[in-house]
């Protein structure tokens, strides 16, 4: 059974940015995800659990494999005509290392960060 995102009034949609740019990064793989805000739906997304990824990187879980992810995310992105994304960082995430990789990667790609 799918359950319809929640609407939410006009008033607080305005003072949405409409994408954020969400990371995850485990001991193994390293996710980012693109989420449209007003309709809580993902807009792209990259992982290196992907298949066809996993032979262009030599270990799914280090920085290098966390910028070809935000390089790759950002060519997802752009094709789908999304040319900005706001970004949302967790408490512990800080911008440096892994999650400065995914941010610089998708800002060279040609996505402009709000």
């Amino acid at each position: 059974m799918v359950i319809p995102p929640p609407v939410r009034p006009p008033r607080i949609t305005q003072y949405l940015k409409p994408y954020v740019l969400k990371m995850h990064f485990t001991n193994k793989y390293v996710s980012a995800q693109v989420i449209h805000s007003p309709t809580a739906t993902v807009a792209s997304a990259a992982s290196s659990q992907e298949k066809a990824l996993r032979p262009s990187l030599e270990t799914t879980r280090d920085v290098a494999a966390a910028a070809k992810i935000g390089k790759i995310l950002g060519e997802r992105l752009l094709l789908k005509n999304i040319p900005a994304v706001a970004v949302h960082l967790k408490r512990e995430q800080r911008y440096h290392g892994k999650v400065k990789a995914v941010i610089d990667s998708l800002t060279e790609a040609g996505v402009k960060l709000l």
